[in-house]
């Protein structure tokens, strides 16, 4: 099933983003200075990556027929799980933000900590997260939802791959990633 692939693999790059992510935390533990700039690289790819591309499909393909289609169960799954945790991660990224806004004004330990916890914090989310959604979002969308609406999943998500591919969204971000992981 293309679309669901899609948001798999997705994932996979998720992930990887999450090890780097928690890597720079672990370095700023062990007495590396804070580089503001990379954090904001991290937010840029957590912000445009992970949620206005990767969520952005979930919550305006999928997710959406789940709701409209599978009654109680994937209301619950979906409104009170997975957007639930969407909307943490991106309160994670806002706070990270702030933190490093703050950092560059008046370098405190408070403010470490502020960067610190909120960037690993968005890192376990992320992980935890996903592992929902492969194991029980996804497979329960490939189980419960008719042949029709999975095509229709992955026609619209061909039109949003489509439309990122011209804007390069995949290339960037995965090639930054890529140098990330180096």
């Amino acid at each position: 099933m293309y679309g669901i692939d899609i948001l798999v693999k997705e994932h996979e790059n998720i992930l990887k983003f999450t090890r780097v992510l928690k890597k720079k935390c672990c370095d700023i533990l062990d007495g590396q200075e804070i580089n503001t700039a990379e954090f904001r690289e991290y937010i840029e790819f957590g912000r445009n990556y992970a949620d206005k591309h990767h969520h952005g499909k979930e919550e305006k393909v999928l997710f959406r027929v789940m709701l409209e289609q599978l009654g109680t169960i994937a209301e619950k799954l979906i409104q009170n799980g997975m957007l639930v945790e969407h909307d943490l991660g991106r309160f994670h990224m806002t706070e990270l933000e702030h933190a490093l806004n703050r950092y560059d004004e008046n370098p405190s330990v408070m403010e470490k900590l502020n960067i610190i916890s909120n960037a690993a914090g968005y890192a376990n989310l992320l992980t935890r997260h996903i592992d929902k959604e492969d194991s029980v979002a996804y497979t329960y969308a490939e189980r419960a939802l008719d042949k029709k609406t999975l095509e229709y999943v992955n026609d619209e998500t061909r039109k949003i791959e489509r439309e990122a591919e011209e804007n390069n969204v995949q290339s960037k971000y995965l090639h930054w990633l890529n140098q990330q992981v180096e």
